[in-house]
């Protein structure tokens, strides 16, 4: 087990280094000058002084000593200065975390709390009333796109009922109850595809398990339907659905930009739209490496997962 968890890690760190050295290549390449972001307009004209500024930020070196020196920072905690507030990208991040992470919190909550109920009890009732609402509740989810029904509950809870706020966001210390509301919405906006994606991914596999042989002599034995379902049928079931909460975790990272630009959050996502706005290239780089940096983190714990709900992963391991 030591050697599996050892061997994950090593994969978890050499990914981690492709993903850094492709991204710094990617915003290297990006069109424009970065140099035009740290230099008034009227001084742009002026070479030698252009010049200066290229050298004195290390823009003439190549890029992969611009990368070496870069991931020599990024491994003490240093991913560099915005060039746009001139503050160090860190202090930029650090109070947008807790936004971000509070957002996608709630949004997976929610799809589990309310997807894996409905999604074992469509199972369950295969074909029933109960099955067919459901299913057409995910049809409608899987459909509308989460910007689209974002301007829905704008329009319904903020200008018509006006229970909650369109835009901006209260912070927890602030104000519990006026951070519920904030968050409500674009939660809500980005939790309806994923309650959908997990009742018919898991309402596949509670079909498919509930013909098994063993849940057959578990019901030959006169146990309860709902002890069977859920002590037996929902952990072999739930692989698929712990593969695709992990995968859609790290989708969220990106899919908060537009909700967080929709609902005027102060989040990574809306930082990072701002960022390529203004081609605020070194502010692009640390976002995009440590918002990619959590999709592999993410999948990798995932992997770890697995480990503890499947015993036959352990015994080959």
């Amino acid at each position: 087990m030591g050697r599996l968890i050892a061997g994950r890690m090593v994969r978890l760190v050499a990914t981690l280094l492709l993903v850094t050295f492709v991204t710094f290549m990617a915003t290297s390449l990006l069109p424009g000058d970065p140099v035009n972001a740290l230099i008034p307009i009227e001084a742009q004209q002026d070479r030698e002084f252009v010049e200066q500024v290229r050298e004195e930020w290390g823009f003439n070196d190549p890029l992969l000593v611009r990368y070496g020196r870069w991931l020599g920072d990024a491994v003490r905690g240093d991913l560099g200065d915005s060039y746009v507030t001139g503050r160090p990208i860190i202090d930029e991040i650090t109070p947008r975390l807790p936004v971000t992470g509070e957002l996608m919190v709630v949004t997976v909550l929610l799809g589990i709390l309310i997807g894996v109920p409905l999604g074992l009890v469509s199972g369950y009732r295969e074909g029933s009333r109960a099955d067919k609402a459901v299913s057409a509740v995910a049809q409608f989810g899987l459909s509308i796109p989460n910007f689209v029904l974002g301007l829905v509950l704008i329009y319904v809870f903020a200008i018509k009922l006006r229970w909650l706020p369109a835009t901006g966001w209260t912070r927890i210390s602030d104000s519990v109850t006026g951070n519920l509301k904030s968050v409500a919405m674009p939660a809500i906006a980005l939790a309806v595809a994923e309650v959908a994606v997990y009742l018919r991914v898991l309402r596949s596999d509670i079909i498919s398990t509930l013909k098994e042989n063993y849940i057959l002599s578990a019901r030959a034995k006169g146990l309860k339907d709902r002890f069977i379902l859920f002590r037996h049928a929902l952990r072999p079931s739930s692989l698929t659905l712990t593969t695709l909460i992990g995968l859609n975790i790290a989708g969220l990272i990106t899919g908060t930009i537009v909700i967080e630009q929709l609902f005027a959050i102060p989040g990574l996502g809306r930082r990072l739209f701002s960022a390529v706005f203004q081609r605020d290239y070194m502010m692009v780089q640390g976002l995009t490496v440590l918002l990619a940096a959590a999709y592999v983190i993410i999948n990798a714990t995932v992997d770890f997962i697995y480990i503890a709900i499947d015993p036959r992963i352990r015994r080959r391991a």
